[in-house]
């Protein structure tokens, strides 16, 4: 089970054959941020009775897709929806935050980059403390300027192609031993 944004959404539908071969199930919305996928976490992932599940999300808060950005508010959203699993023994994986030099919808944000290095080391070291895999997406994803989505991964500069999400896949199968 796969839980996100449009990141997650847009995954099966550029490679499908990825998610029926493991048998994942993808549950994005687009344009999401922590706190609408924290609500609907119990409908979306609880009810299904998954073994597992990633949550890969924070970009949408650093965008600011629903109000001012408050890495602690996207942290505790995080935290809730491990807490959420856990209790109902489903193994969380967390996911780091893809790079993101810009928001073409919302080029207000400047330090874009400064707060997806800070979540990230947040999402990191809250994984190493709770004894849970963290998939570390963003270092195989991020171009030599240490900020933006590799340009041959992306169609906007956060949006994996196919070519980023076969990257992503690979790391998620090793992560998870699957």
């Amino acid at each position: 089970m796969l839980m996100g944004n449009s990141i997650t959404d847009g995954w099966p539908a550029a490679d499908s054959v990825f998610f029926v071969d493991h048998g994942f199930v993808g549950r994005g919305i687009s344009g999401q941020v922590s706190a609408q996928m924290r609500e609907r976490f119990a409908d979306d992932v609880i009810a299904l009775e998954p073994n597992k599940v990633v949550i890969l999300c924070g970009t949408n808060d650093i965008a600011e897709n629903d109000g001012p950005y408050d890495e602690d508010a996207t942290f505790a959203n995080v935290v809730a929806m491990v807490d959420m699993a856990i209790d109902n023994a489903i193994v969380p994986y967390v996911c780091s935050v893809l790079p993101a030099r810009c928001y073409r919808w919302n080029l207000n944000i400047t330090d874009g980059p400064q707060k997806i290095e800070r979540l990230n080391s947040r999402l990191r070291q809250f994984a190493e403390e709770k004894g849970i895999v963290y998939i570390d997406y963003f270092t195989s994803m991020v171009a030599d300027d240490g900020e933006s989505l590799r340009e041959d991964y992306t169609f906007d500069g956060v949006h994996p192609i196919l070519d980023g999400y076969k990257v992503m896949e690979e790391i998620l199968l090793r992560a998870i031993g699957n």
